[in-house]
């Protein structure tokens, strides 16, 4: 499908601000990005797409689902394509990288745990902060 279609598909017409932002989240070197990183990335393409724009553009990828939104510590709202599969973050408190992972023990015991204590999963979101591997690795030869 292409990204013309794939707007359309969620009742969004394709405007090229909306069709460069969606290219940035495909093809970009980072998968999740704030509205300030799509931004940088505009102008460093020079692109004259401003900041409100790109603003009201995550907004109506979020509520389309074609991104999903997480807040981690910084407070900024971080965005990524939302491709269908879950998955958990690792937070780097120095830099603030963000990592995806998945791990099928990790699920299963968030549900042995939440069914006796007579929960009924929904949904959730996992978030582990700590030093990615260069930020620790900088800190120990420190």
């Amino acid at each position: 499908m292409s990204n013309i279609d794939e707007l359309k598909s969620t009742g969004l017409k394709a405007t090229l601000p909306r069709l460069k932002i969606l290219e940035i989240f495909q093809k970009g070197e980072l998968r999740h990005m704030t509205a300030e990183d799509v931004f940088r990335v505009l102008l460093m393409e020079r692109s004259d797409i401003g900041l409100a724009t790109v603003y009201r553009v995550l907004t109506q990828f979020e509520q389309a689902g074609i991104l999903s939104r997480s807040h981690f510590e910084s407070g900024k709202a971080v965005y990524e394509l939302n491709e269908g599969r879950h998955h958990d973050h690792f937070v780097c408190t120095s830099c603030g990288k963000v990592e995806e992972f998945f791990d099928a023990e990790i699920e299963k015991r968030q549900s042995i745990v939440a069914k006796a204590k007579g929960w009924t999963i929904q949904d959730h979101a996992m978030s582990l902060y700590g030093l990615c591997a260069d930020c620790g690795g900088k800190q120990a030869k420190a």
